[in-house]
């Protein structure tokens, strides 16, 4: 049985296999039933973006989704522990998408789960499927994902978004800022923007500022795993290089081929 628990449990030198089949599922339409398979999205945070593109990503392929998205509600508020959780919600379902607060949460679910565990974030450690999300989308415009000069901004250290991307390009140049003080960010390919992680105890915040932006070149894109707060006006939106709403859109097609590959 195999789990994504970390972008080290996948293998980037097929990525180009993976990629095409994301595009069949986006610009295609070609879906490859599931039927009679069932998600549980088991989630330990809240979540907007990846519990309901999950949701929408099995419902596509013609499965069913069990939605666990507020543990007060459920046995967990007795105090049931993590493993006793997942094996429980195993005999339920074919799969488990699983968000949580500790990092190495997804680690020990794997070790206990009768099915596989798909890392929707745990913590401040890693978010595979955003990654993958996020180089997809780099892909998308690029045509690769090496040799790319990226920057990062924000919240370096509890951004787990950050990590996973950081760990994923290894083979770019990267550059680190992570305060928004400096008016001129390095000349850069891809700008990859973090909020403040205020519930990993992180302080303080951040604005873009036109000042930013004028260096930033025309083919540049801009990124961000949202939410948002501050950090990226709503006036920089409709700007040519951005695309973090094209992120979240291809979210649901990344999260549709990993379905039908884990299941």
């Amino acid at each position: 049985m195999k789990h994504l628990v970390s972008l080290d449990d996948w293998d980037l030198g097929n990525y180009k296999d993976f990629f095409n089949l994301v595009t069949d599922f986006k610009f295609k339409k070609i879906y490859c039933p599931n039927k009679n398979l069932i998600l549980c999205n088991l989630f330990y945070e809240p979540s907007t973006r990846t519990s309901s593109s999950f949701a929408s990503a099995m419902w596509r392929l013609g499965g069913q989704v069990i939605s666990i998205n507020d543990v007060n509600y459920s046995s967990i508020s007795k105090g049931e522990n993590l493993e006793d959780t997942i094996i429980t919600i195993g005999n339920y379902c074919d799969i488990i998408a699983l968000r949580s607060k500790n990092a190495g949460d997804a680690q020990k679910a794997s070790q206990v789960s009768s099915v596989p565990i798909i890392n929707a974030g745990d913590g401040n450690g890693e978010h595979p499927t955003q990654t993958l999300l996020d180089l997809y989308t780099i892909w998308e415009k690029f045509g690769r994902i090496k040799d790319l000069t990226i920057t990062f901004v924000g919240d370096i250290e509890n951004g787990r978004t950050v990590h996973g991307l950081d760990k994923a390009l290894d083979s770019c140049t990267k550059h680190y800022a992570d305060t928004f003080d400096k008016s001129i960010w390095p000349a850069s390919d891809i700008y990859y923007l973090t909020r403040v992680q205020k519930e990993r105890g992180s302080e303080g915040s951040y604005s873009m500022r036109k000042e930013h932006i004028k260096h930033i070149p025309d083919n540049a894109i801009v990124m961000h795993p949202f939410p948002r707060n501050e950090e990226i006006p709503k006036w920089f939106d409709d700007d040519p290089r951005v695309k973090y709403f094209e992120q979240m859109k291809n979210g649901l097609f990344v999260r549709m081929a990993l379905l039908h590959e884990y299941i």
